[in-house]
């Protein structure tokens, strides 16, 4: 049934039994999550700096240190997405070496998730499926149904209810079958998991879910090409389920084993909105077990009360000397104000999220003004518009004629004519 490589297998982080490769999340024995583990051996000197040049300006470039089943041509130009020198926004929170990976202008379907389906739909293929799913809180609908159209695969996506309008419509448009479930992600999740055993689909982030996690390590390993083949000092990551934040930190730890960095101490911060926060919550306690939370936030990506890697995530920042944060609701509509005024990113409510978390990190003082710290920016505003609808007024039409716009602009914002256009308008009627 696998038309896996040899050079990984999955195997359970707990007791270590390998399963080889197939549709399988959870330890058959322990119930413990599956992990792609590699023979990163096999790979040396084979994966260098010199080679991932040469390779295309997408994830692909990374395909020797990517779970791809043998013989599988990728084409879809996946990620590698700008890594920008944030220097408003850092002037404005204390911070000097502040970056933002953007990737709310990710291919095809603007946030991060484009990673993981490309690498799990992927496998998905090998294996035999030839209808595929998800459950989701928007982003991954997205990235699914658009993959999935491309490959030729029927999609099933299953969503709460109450999901964004323009996350479902975005969904719709690429042909999928959506399923609207009364209930919370959480409810879905768990309906996902009966489905994809009963008619045997390939769900992305069920059976289908250890390879579609490694999808997440791409981020990392583009953010240490991008700073210059070095790793930054600490790393800003919005929190669902919390496997995105483990995953950088395992890509991180590769390139050092393969000697393509340098090693040194990166520690990991995660963000989340209060509304949803178990994840931070068990940070803050000390603890390394979730205590789960019904999601009430206007950042319905990051909803996810039970998150999957909670556990793992909240046991790997501490390990790393990080810390964990979370914002309300009003916190996470100024940090998306905040990165659009400052740095002309427009970021859904995950990015509020993270942007405001970053704030009050620095203004904690948990992260130095010199530090070169990096914040993951992971879907597209555009996707959630309704958390600002009400905060913008386009105002009244004005006239086409230059005394109507005068009239306007000086009852609204004088400021913007400024002290050398007054002083011209002076000249022009003196001479009149």
């Amino acid at each position: 049934m696998s038309a896996s490589r040899t050079v990984y297998e999955l195997r359970c982080g707990e007791c270590g039994k390998s399963y080889g490769n197939q549709p399988l999340s959870a330890c058959q024995d322990c119930l413990a999550p599956l992990e792609v583990q590699y023979d990163l051996e096999s790979v040396r000197g084979r994966f260098t700096r010199e080679s991932v040049a040469k390779g295309p300006a997408s994830i692909w470039r990374y395909k020797q240190l990517l779970p791809i089943p043998e013989g599988f041509e990728p084409d879809l130009p996946v990620g590698f997405t700008p890594l920008l020198k944030a220097k408003k926004l850092g002037k404005r929170i204390g911070a000097n070496h502040l970056f933002v990976k953007n990737d709310a202008v990710c291919f095809p379907t603007l946030s991060f998730k484009d990673r993981v389906v490309a690498v799990a739909l992927a496998n998905a293929q090998a294996f035999g499926f030839t209808t595929v799913g998800c459950s989701s809180t928007g982003n991954l609908a997205n990235s699914v149904a658009a993959q999935s159209a491309r490959l030729g695969l029927n999609a099933c996506i299953l969503v709460p209810a109450d999901l964004e309008p323009a996350k479902i419509l975005n969904t719709l448009v690429y042909g999928a079958r959506l399923v609207r479930i009364d209930g919370n992600y959480d409810h879905v999740n768990r309906l996902c998991t009966l489905i994809a055993d009963e008619y045997n689909w390939g769900f992305v982030n069920v059976n289908l879910r250890p390879y579609y996690a490694e999808g997440s390590k791409t981020m990392g390993y583009e953010i240490a090409e991008q700073l210059g083949w070095k790793l930054p000092d600490n790393v800003v990551v919005p929190m669902a389920g919390g496997s995105l934040v483990r995953k950088i930190r395992k890509a991180f730890r590769e390139l050092v084993t393969l000697g393509l960095v340098e090693d040194k101490p990166v520690r990991f911060f995660g963000a989340q909105a209060t509304g949803c926060s178990p994840i931070s919550h068990a940070v803050k306690q000390g603890w390394e077990h979730i205590e789960p939370q019904r999601p009430n936030t206007i950042a319905r990506s990051l909803a996810i009360g039970n998150p999957a890697d909670g556990p793992l995530a909240a046991k790997m920042i501490a390990e790393t000397g990080g810390w964990a944060e979370d914002v309300s609701d009003v916190e996470v509509v100024s940090g998306i104000q905040e990165l659009a005024e400052t740095e002309g990113i427009f970021t859904e409510t995950a990015g509020g999220v993270t942007t405001a978390v970053t704030a009050k990190l620095y203004a904690q003082g948990r992260i130095g003004a010199d530090e070169t710290t990096v914040i993951c920016i992971t879907g597209n505003g555009l996707k959630t518009t309704d958390a600002l609808a009400d905060r913008y007024d386009a105002g009244i039409a004005v006239k086409p004629r230059l005394a109507e716009f005068d009239t306007y602009i000086r009852g609204v914002d004088p400021a913007l004519i400024g002290t050398a256009r007054e002083e011209e308008l002076e000249v022009a009627g003196g001479v009149q």
